[in-house]
């Protein structure tokens, strides 16, 4: 009997190992093969790209870390303790935007979130043509030439926009109403030599 407990113990384990497997399809939509916890998915959004990429825990900066990883496609938030909260699928700057034949890349370094809109959030520059206009939800700009974290429904697992970090809407939304404030940290990590995909959502920040 002592045996048989044993064994299906181990079996269980090892089932459970195959959910920490990541998606090895670049183009495939991410989904979580097992259920989250509201700890582990405070935004409820279902979803948590990254989760088995960014580490638990980061040295303490007595500030709340925003970090985004334009090669992986994720993001990752930590508290002021340097506690891991939460991640989830982005998609930056691309390499190269088409209509103005130059790079969009996000830039790389170390910022701070210098202001927050609410779900009207839009942007002061594209579409081009109509100098404006396309929505940016829940924006949080970290550079004074616009670049932001915001919202979007089209967060591709590529690098696809002007230059701003797109998140799921209701990511975008907790993070702007519920965890980063205005002053906190914003790390954009460098870009593998790699280039991503051309930029195709023209309507798009």
């Amino acid at each position: 009997m002592l045996l048989r407990i044993l064994l299906v113990s181990v079996c269980s384990l090892l089932a459970l190992g195959g959910c920490a497997k990541k998606n090895l399809d670049p183009e495939a939509p991410y989904v979580p093969d097992f259920t989250l916890t509201e700890a582990e998915d405070p935004d409820g959004n279902g979803e948590n790209k990254g989760a088995d990429y960014f580490p638990m825990h980061r040295a303490a900066t007595g500030n709340k870390v925003f970090i985004f990883d334009p090669n992986y496609g994720a993001w990752a938030v930590y508290d002021a303790q340097g506690n891991r909260v939460n991640v989830g699928r982005a998609s930056g700057g691309a390499t190269r935007c088409e209509h103005a034949n130059r790079s969009c890349k996000t830039i790389t370094g170390t910022y701070r979130i210098i202001d927050k809109k609410g779900p009207d959030c839009i942007s002061s520059k594209y579409p081009i043509e109509t100098r404006g206009g396309a929505a940016m939800p829940y924006c949080m700009h970290f550079q004074a030439k616009g670049y932001a974290i915001h919202g979007s429904p089209y967060v591709p697992n590529h690098n696809a926009s002007h230059g701003c970090i797109r998140v799921e809407s209701k990511a975008a939304e907790w993070l702007s109403q519920s965890f980063l404030n205005v002053g906190s940290t914003v790390i954009v990590l460098p870009y593998q030599n790699t280039p991503p995909p051309v930029a195709v959502a023209a309507q798009t920040n």
